[in-house]
């Protein structure tokens, strides 16, 4: 009977307990745990911002991106660096910054990790501007049909921010200005590893300078793989940066709001011109009045299509921020290399002192043999005419002692002199 009720207030304490930890965890983390659903963070381009949670092919209908793009965002290509141009959005994966830019509106993946809670912060800081009437007239629409395609998990449909600074001017397009906070924050970040690598990096080094230890040795090693991995990831933040400023293709197809804006003219063209079009033509087909209309506008809008200055002079400050951030990081690695150059030439230098010491000891190893081999000889059981001559024991012994000492320098001066010794 005791065991018995002794199992049911158990059983009773187990329930409670893992009813107290459902009620904690918050809302999100429920919803987080369905098949194939992650969480997303969504910012539009006045700085509203409304938690999600979608599926893969919710967010690739949302963004018209295929799915190896998307994989790009995964666990597998967690330190990769990637600024993917597709039709009408732009993949971010940049560090810890996984994120998929729209001419319109960023989702940002995984909101609540600490990192990225600075880039979260930055958006919120820096989107709100007011943007073209153009693009607020025709995404109002669009954002409303779109609306009920992800599951929000936020308390209301949007989170109020802050107003940004006064007299913020909002020059670039929104996909520039959320690559321009991304690259912001990434080099940021990076610089302040650097600045902790070095902070950490020269006191150990010079501590191995004056104790050469297992120690200071072990530090010295992880102060290496920890450069190397940082080198990596900046390494590829600059390949990809410089990449883009090679091609000036790529870096076209980066201007969103551009092609959203060509394909809403495009649209207004071929539906202005159309209705004329046949009734001049009534032999022209659809497909042919909306070649021509495309044909038209292009050449209206040539002069635009190839410009990229204003994306190229955002990639090279930010190109030559990492190159800096990179620079620190080589002097800090030829400055462990110069370090590690020091440390064995000591070394040799004591393993020269210790060879040099070796050959004195051997050369007096010699010297010593000879007295011994003398003894051995008098301390055989054979009569000599020596033992009886009084006092020649010490005259004897004296002799051989000043001979050896005196072969001994003899052979020093001669290695001193062939450079075997040092002086």
């Amino acid at each position: 009977m005791e065991k018995t009720g002794l199992r049911r207030i158990s059983n009773a304490l187990v329930e409670r307990s893992s009813e107290a930890e459902a009620e904690l965890q918050p809302r999100v983390h429920k919803t987080k745990n369905k098949a194939g659903s992650r969480l997303w963070m969504r910012f539009d381009a006045d700085g509203n911002s409304e938690v999600l949670e979608c599926d893969k092919h919710m967010i690739m209908k949302r963004v018209s991106i295929p799915a190896r793009d998307l994989r790009i965002l995964g666990p597998v290509f967690s330190h990769s660096s990637n600024i993917l141009a597709r039709e009408k959005a732009m993949v971010v994966n940049l560090e810890f910054i996984k994120a998929i830019v729209t001419a319109e509106e960023i989702f940002l993946l995984d909101p609540l990790n600490q990192a990225v809670l600075q880039f979260v912060d930055q958006l919120r800081q820096q989107l709100p501007c007011k943007i073209s009437s153009k693009i607020q007239g025709s995404n109002s629409t669009d954002q409303k049909e779109k609306s009920g395609t992800c599951a929000s998990t936020s308390p209301g449909p949007w989170l109020p921010v802050p107003e940004a600074a006064d007299g913020l001017q909002c020059e670039l397009p929104f996909e520039f200005r959320v690559l321009e906070i991304a690259l912001e924050v990434v080099c940021t970040y990076m610089d302040t590893n650097v600045a902790e690598l070095e902070r950490e990096a020269y006191p150990v080094l010079d501590e191995l300078v004056r104790n050469v230890s297992t120690k200071n040795l072990e530090r010295v090693r992880s102060l290496k793989s920890n450069l190397t991995r940082l080198l990596a990831r900046v390494q590829k933040v600059r390949d990809e940066l410089e990449h883009l400023l090679d091609n000036d293709e790529d870096m076209a197809d980066l201007y969103l709001t551009r092609k959203y804006l060509q394909t809403q003219q495009l649209e207004a063209s071929v539906t202005a011109r159309g209705p004329s079009s046949l009734a001049i033509t009534p032999k022209l087909s659809h497909s042919n009045c909306r070649s021509l209309s495309a044909s038209s506008f292009i050449d209206s809008v040539s002069g635009d299509e190839d410009e990229v200055e204003d994306l190229e002079m955002l990639l090279e400050a930010y190109f030559m921020q990492v190159d800096g951030t990179r620079n620190k990081i080589l002097s800090v690695r030829e400055y462990i290399d110069d370090t590690e150059d020091y440390v064995n030439i000591q070394l040799d230098n004591h393993r020269n002192e210790l060879i040099q010491f070796q050959l004195t000891l051997t050369i007096a190893s010699f010297v010593i043999v000879v007295p011994t081999f003398v003894a051995g000889i008098f301390g055989m059981n054979i009569h000599c005419p020596l033992y009886d001559i009084h006092g020649i024991f010490y005259t004897l012994w004296g002799s051989i002692l000043s001979g050896c000492v005196a072969l001994f320098f003899i052979i020093v001066g001669y290695a001193r002199w062939k450079e075997l010794l040092g002086t």
